[in-house]
């Protein structure tokens, strides 16, 4: 798999307006009331993860979630990172998130 330049990344996030480039990943943070809808979602996170075979960095706190994909083999993202953060926005969109 080979590594996106910036412009390309930059161009994907269009699409991903929620997620921000940090250096050679991308973040989202979620926001949500209490702790425990944040486990759930991690378990569900981490189903669509199993499923695509490609696992994002996750923090969970009392009403905050943060996502971080990169692919650490390449150094920075590839179209499989950009193809996840789809699919958990798309997860995120069907909880109101």
């Amino acid at each position: 798999m080979r590594r996106l330049s910036e412009r390309a990344v930059r161009k994907a996030l269009e699409g991903l307006p929620k997620w921000r480039l940090a250096g050679k990943r991308i973040v989202r943070v979620v926001r949500y009331e209490g702790f425990m809808p944040g486990v759930e979602l991690l378990n569900e996170i981490a189903r669509l993860a199993e499923q695509m075979e490609h696992h994002p960095d996750v923090t969970v706190s009392y009403g905050r979630m943060r996502i971080s994909v990169t692919t650490h083999d390449v150094g920075g993202l590839t179209e499989l990172d950009l193809r996840l953060a789809e699919r958990i926005e798309e997860l995120l969109r069907s909880k109101g998130l």
